[in-house]
């Protein structure tokens, strides 16, 4: 082959490189996505949430939306509407077995769940993306999680709430909500047991 011929086959190779690292980054971006530590975007929407500095979406008490119909079957098999619990402060908390935030804060959801329990605060899960409940089962056995889950494996629940609300590429997600069965805050990323606590007491404290 002449050195003629062999000149654009040479100029052709930074432009597939280039192609082919541009997929790259979208690929990895899209998995980033799918479970990440959280952020400070809903999807849009006017839900009056205000941002505070450590990552907790707060709405003040007259602004507030009432939660959507959280029901439907557990991963134990059994059968929850979350409405049930109203008069109570309520934590949602959207999670997946796959994913790895989601397990560096179960420990965290485990013990403040139990120490808030007479306090008159219920935690509930919501569980995505799971193919099946063993997976889901064995999660919450190994974290020592005993409140229950909502089985959520499409996402059906999380489209539920008003846009903006939650954003469906978030995982975890967790959402306080108040005696009154309205979105009192809201987090879009993993969480300690400090900050948890945060977000619980002065829901738990209004009158």
């Amino acid at each position: 082959m002449s050195a003629a011929t062999r000149a654009p086959l040479r100029s052709n190779r930074p432009v597939r490189r280039a192609a082919l690292l541009a997929a790259g980054a979208a690929a990895a971006a899209l998995t980033l996505s799918a479970c990440g530590s959280g952020g400070t975007s809903g999807g849009g929407g006017d839900t009056g949430f205000v941002t505070g500095n450590n990552g907790i979406d707060t709405v003040a008490q007259g602004k507030r939306t009432a939660a959507p119909d959280l029901s439907g079957r557990t991963i134990d098999g059994g059968t929850l509407d979350v409405a049930s619990y109203k008069g109570k402060v309520v934590v949602v908390n959207v999670w997946g077995s796959w994913c790895s935030p989601c397990r560096a804060e179960g420990p965290n959801f485990a013990k403040v769940s139990k120490e808030y329990a007479d306090q008159g605060v219920q935690f509930v899960g919501i569980n995505t993306r799971d193919t099946s409940t063993t997976p889901a089962r064995n999660f919450e056995k190994q974290q020592g999680i005993t409140y229950p889950s909502l089985y959520d494996p499409t996402g059906k629940l999380m489209l539920r709430f008003q846009k903006g609300t939650l954003n469906p590429q978030l995982i975890p997600s967790t959402l306080v909500i108040d005696r009154d069965g309205k979105i009192a805050a809201r987090a879009l990323q993993a969480l300690s047991e400090e900050n948890l606590v945060k977000m619980i007491k002065p829901v738990l404290a209004e009158k």
